[in-house]
């Protein structure tokens, strides 16, 4: 009965480990993100060279994103979650602190670099934790992240309410930061599940990955259009009145934070393919029902259904990639990540050129199509 009551609570730990930094990360990133108003007016950036600024976060992400794979199959995750959320958090009131837009570049392409370290490294504690468990779990750990961009969006707008500078609020979340290093570093796992020695730096993905990289690469060019057309759709098609423009984006954020802490449930119950085929479905439907009925209610209720759809998608086909036989799990993340990224990337700049030629309403049914293509890639892969 002891020991049993013992691997419970060992393996409680882990999680709680585990979570916390999903929480790190996702504060560290919100709360900067809730300040690019403030930087940008500090810097008297126009709309064109703030783009232009931020185009450094994506790129320090993409370069770093083989390099991770590997420093993670070589020197496990648990030394390079560490380093990468050491430097995330100490970067974080560098980016307050710059004076010219040359200098927040360089600080932004380290955030993103070391941002995308610890997205792959606490994803693969993750995988070990699953395999721990014998059950899904990182979906849930993937809500956490979800829960702290509100926790971070709720504390910029306070901070941005007292007038408080960004150098100040970073500062404060990155001590923050430190503190939750602090308490969980001991309690991270020291040995990755399915490790594999010696891998090369770059990795050809086999048929699964592939597979699985796609399956991201669609999800997340539905996310990208969620996040920065959102607001665009409710105000040019719908029509809504200027307190009704962000409903749209509310609604989504909602219910892909709350999709996070259901889907381990539903896995369980139903297996992944079933969920990821049904979460396709819902992309689908919901982006439909958007597109042909664009009024407030009906809108919202689809903005709705993409939240709940692509909830749980990227911590799956995560969580399914770090169950690779062929590669390690730091390198399978890394492989689907960069397939998946390229669509979070690419996505939102691709609407707004189809939008340009037709409408948004058109660019919107292309999304509805690659959610779709997430159910029948998912319905071709083997599990």
């Amino acid at each position: 009965m002891n020991s049993e009551v013992a691997l419970f609570a060992g393996r409680r730990n882990y999680r709680i480990a585990v979570s916390s930094l999903f929480f790190l990360s996702g504060l560290c990133f919100s709360s900067w993100a809730a300040r690019i108003p403030s930087i940008q007016q500090k810097l008297q950036l126009s709309d064109a060279g703030l783009g232009a600024v931020l185009l450094s976060l994506p790129v320090g992400l993409m370069v770093s994103l083989p390099l991770a794979g590997w420093l993670v199959s070589k020197y496990g995750s648990r030394l390079i979650v560490i380093c990468a959320a050491l430097v995330y958090a100490f970067t974080l009131p560098f980016i307050g602190f710059v004076q010219q837009s040359w200098q927040l570049m360089m600080v932004l392409f380290v955030f993103g670099s070391a941002g995308n370290m610890l997205n792959i490294a606490m994803n693969t504690q993750g995988v070990g934790v699953e395999a721990i468990y014998r059950r899904s779990i990182l979906a849930s750990l993937h809500g956490i992240w979800s829960l702290a961009g509100f926790t971070g969006a709720a504390i910029g707008i306070y901070m941005i309410s007292q007038h408080i500078s960004p150098y100040l609020h970073f500062l404060i979340i990155s001590a923050i930061a430190f503190l939750i290093l602090l308490c969980a570093w001991t309690f991270t796992l020291s040995s990755d599940s399915n490790t594999k020695l010696d891998q090369p730096i770059f990795v050809k993905p086999d048929k699964s990955l592939i597979n699985l990289g796609i399956i991201a690469f669609c999800c997340m060019i539905c996310e990208g259009a969620m996040f920065d057309w959102s607001g665009v759709y409710f105000q040019k098609v719908v029509k809504a009145k200027a307190a009704w423009i962000g409903a749209g984006y509310t609604a989504f954020m909602s219910t892909m934070a709350a999709g996070r802490f259901v889907a381990d449930w539903l896995v369980t119950r139903f297996g992944i393919k079933r969920i990821l085929q049904v979460s396709g479905v819902v992309i689908a439907t919901g982006l439909s029902l958007a597109i042909l009925f664009p009024n407030i209610p009906v809108s919202i209720a689809g903005f709705i259904l993409v939240g709940a759809g692509v909830s749980s998608v990227v911590p799956l086909v995560y969580s399914a990639a770090g169950k690779s036989k062929i590669v390690s799990p730091g390198v399978a993340l890394a492989a689907v990540s960069t397939i998946g990224y390229l669509g979070f990337l690419i996505g939102p700049p691709a609407i707004g050129f189809i939008a340009h030629a037709s409408s948004l309403r058109v660019s919107f049914i292309l999304i509805a199509m690659l959610g779709l293509t997430t159910t029948l890639v998912a319905s071709r892969t083997k599990w």
